[in-house]
């Protein structure tokens, strides 16, 4: 009897390690409205939550979301932290190098020089970016002088402080940023860049990207991405 008991445990506890390793983890920022952000009640919110639930429900996977740095996210993807990455991440050859992406959800944006003066020099002057991001390399090759921040919040008062004469990132994110800063901020210049957003995973996890690249695609087909798009990035949608 006792043997039957422990033989009973020994299963419930292998369907218990088997249901939380089936657990697909998905990391975003937090930090990057409205791709990601942490809303008004301390939970992960966004366009890439809403589309990743979105997704998880039609491929039948068991999904949480979990909030990671920008600049640690493909060391703790690799290292099995978590499954895949949902962060505003731009489609590149360099980074098709190391990581294995979807198709886009997000199609190719703008990306916006946002400065104090209008008359500021791009191609000589100190530009802030976030760290690793299609906008820091960018800045990097056009004989800019880069200065790179962890946060997109960073990049942006670098410019109010005098740190950096101009910030370049996604036109979604800088876009209210300008319209809320009373003058403060103008627009100087705009460059398109990348393939797009996409969901990032391992090079090996291959049946887990097809899944929610089948998912992307479906949702392209019946319209229900670009509502999704247009409920968070409003006027600024850019449409499928």
């Amino acid at each position: 009897m006792k043997k039957i008991m422990l033989a009973t445990a020994l299963v419930a506890l292998s369907a218990a390690a088997a249901s939380a390793q089936d657990t697909v983890r998905i990391a975003t920022e937090g930090l990057y409205p409205p791709y990601n952000l942490v809303n008004d009640a301390g939970k992960l919110d966004g366009y890439e939550v809403d589309l990743g639930t979105e997704i998880c429900k039609r491929a039948a996977l068991t999904c949480e979301f979990v909030q990671n740095d920008w600049d640690s996210m493909m060391p703790n993807l690799n290292s099995g932290n978590f499954d895949v990455i949902m962060a505003g991440m731009s489609i590149t050859e360099e980074r098709k190098a190391d990581r294995l992406f979807t198709q886009n959800y997000y199609p190719p944006a703008i990306s916006l020089y946002v400065a104090a003066s209008a008359d500021v020099d791009l191609t000589t002057s100190v530009v802030a970016a976030q760290t690793a991001t299609i906008q820091a390399s960018h800045v990097a090759e056009s004989g800019a002088q880069l200065l790179e921040f962890k946060t997109p919040d960073e990049t942006v008062a670098a410019v109010r402080n005098g740190e950096a004469d101009a910030v370049l990132a996604d036109s979604e994110f800088l876009d209210p940023v300008v319209a809320q800063s009373n003058g403060e901020l103008v627009v100087v210049d705009q460059v398109q860049l990348g393939g797009g957003v996409g969901a990032a995973f391992r090079q090996s996890d291959t049946e887990l990207a097809a899944k929610f690249d089948k998912a992307i695609a479906e949702m392209k087909a019946d319209g229900s991405i670009n509502e999704l798009i247009k409920k968070w990035f409003k006027e600024q949608a850019v449409l499928f």
